[in-house]
């Protein structure tokens, strides 16, 4: 087997595990092996014969072997459908993150109230669980607990996790307080170009740390009698290069400011989280953000991360494409503000209800009912901006709302090296997208859709634009390798379903 797939097993068989409520231990006993071999196992770090794959099918009452397939999963869409009925927004993937690393910050249990149960989020219980943090899903709930170990053990990180995700550079933070010399994986991700992680170490250097970058791995050293002697500018008004700097300062015992902060939803989301476990935090939704830190942090502690901006947005585009009515219910309307306000310009209509709280108590929601629109190209080109602009995430749905309107509109992602080339992606489907350069795109709608077989893009956000024009195009799509979805999504295309559209999935 190749390691790829060893870890693709692995991880199949851990969940199941988990899903039969069975300890390693309890595996192992029922295999007549060690609790370290089934460590080795769920870690893909163990030739497994089908024997043994069979042995342990019949232990967790799970067919290991199909549902371990290496084949891609792909889509099949029934596109020209109108979506009807109600939808939830979900919570948010970045905000799940953000607080699932600041859990390293607590010698105490946390539990994550109504997490999406996401890729993303799995991708980092794999590491957690790897050096030694115990998490669990809590039974029939998307309830996670996280309960720290003794120490934590780096040298067993699940590196095949790591490396797929850019949240391992939150680890940074957190370790900082743990460690005077530690490594990490160098980080992946979504394929958006070159992102420079210089922003991240300006900021942490205030607190002694210091990264060389070698062979695929972030050497890390810290100076313990360096700390913060004036106000931390950031160099990026970035979200996970803010967080960072939050993980550094909830325990600095001392008052740490930090300028040019990002305020966006999911920063906030974490000082909420950082404010339960007893670190006091300052200027939220503001750029200058002041943290009086805690030297020890053990606290039982829940929270409830808010909703996700960016479903809310995916699933306002969903009905905008395909000409339908549907209520898209707990929206966060602070960071959905200046999107309506420019699909207002283009001719959007809806309704909206009134305010009402989050389950953190601090995020205010609003329903959104959809009114079938008849769209017009905005004079000006549409852009992202640090919040409480538009969404730098939210700006790939433009692309395709733009192709149902009259006129021509140009889209400028001037943040990520290569994003827009993926939006081409919709000519196959009857578009006309004009890369212009790597960063803009000229859209000439409206769009007479049609069917069409397309390779996913490897980002994230632009494979659900490409999703949204299958939903338009009368007949049916085929959306090939669809695993990046998964990343930020849960059950997007059954969610879909339940308004009426017709998506089904498939393995070749």
């Amino acid at each position: 087997m190749t390691e790829d797939y060893l870890v693709r097993v692995g991880r199949i068989i851990r969940d199941a595990r988990r899903h039969k409520q069975l300890t390693q231990h309890e595996l192992a006993a029922s295999l007549n092996t060690s609790q370290s071999a089934v460590a080795r196992i769920e870690q893909g770090k163990q030739n497994l014969s089908l024997e043994t794959l069979a042995r342990i099918g019949q232990a967790l009452d799970t067919e290991v072997v199909t549902v371990a397939s290496n084949t891609p999963l792909n889509l099949r869409i029934e596109g020209g459908r109108q979506l009807s009925g109600e939808i939830d927004v979900r919570t948010s993937k970045n905000a799940a993150v953000a607080c699932l690393c600041a859990a390293l910050l607590n010698k105490g249990k946390t539990t994550l109230r109504n997490l999406a149960r996401i890729e993303e989020v799995n991708r980092i219980t794999e590491v957690l669980d790897s050096v030694g943090v115990k998490t669990r899903w809590l039974p029939n709930s998307s309830d996670l607990e996280i309960v720290p170990g003794d120490t934590i053990d780096l040298d067993s990180m699940d590196e095949a996790a790591a490396r797929r995700t850019r949240t391992i550079l939150m680890f940074l933070g957190p370790l900082l307080h743990e460690y005077e010399k530690f490594k990490l994986p160098n980080a992946g991700g979504c394929d958006l170009g070159e992102r420079t992680v210089e922003p991240h170490l300006h900021a942490l250097r205030h607190f002694g740390l210091d990264v060389v970058a070698t062979h695929g791995y972030y050497h890390a050293t810290v100076d313990r009698e360096v700390r913060p002697k004036r106000a931390i500018v950031l160099t990026e008004r970035g979200d996970t290069v803010t967080e960072n700097a939050l993980f550094a300062a909830a325990r600095h015992e001392g008052t740490t400011i930090i300028r040019n902060a990002s305020p966006n939803y999911m920063v906030q989301d974490l000082c909420f989280f950082l404010r339960e476990l007893g670190v006091e935090v300052e200027g939220v939704g503001t750029t200058t953000l002041t943290v009086t830190g805690v030297k020890e942090i053990n606290k039982d502690v829940e929270y409830h991360p808010s909703e996700d901006p960016i479903e809310a947005m995916s699933l306002i585009a969903a009905a905008i494409v395909t000409k339908s009515q549907i209520t898209v219910k707990r929206v966060p309307i602070e960071f959905m503000e200046m999107e309506l306000a420019q699909l207002e310009v283009m001719g959007f209509q809806y309704e909206m209800s009134q305010e009402y709280l989050s389950k953190n108590g601090e995020t205010r929601l609003v329903d959104i009912t959809t009114i079938p629109s008849d769209l017009v190209a905005p004079k000006d080109k549409i852009h992202p901006m640090p919040f409480p602009g538009l969404n730098i995430d939210n700006l790939p749905f433009f692309a395709v709302i733009a192709a149902t309107a009259t006129g021509s509109t140009t889209i400028h992602d001037w943040v990520y090296d290569n994003r827009a080339i993926y939006l081409i992606d919709l000519n196959p489907l009857g578009a006309k997208v004009k890369l212009m350069d790597p960063h803009r795109v000229l859209i000439e709608g409206p769009t007479r859709w049609r069917a069409a077989e397309v390779m996913c893009p490897p980002a994230l956000r632009p494979g659900v634009v490409i999703l949204l024009g299958m939903l338009a195009a009368p007949g049916t799509s085929v959306l090939r390798n669809t695993y990046v979805i998964n990343r930020g999504y849960e059950e997007l295309a059954e969610r879909l379903n339940d308004l009426g559209a017709k998506i089904e999935s498939f393995r070749d």
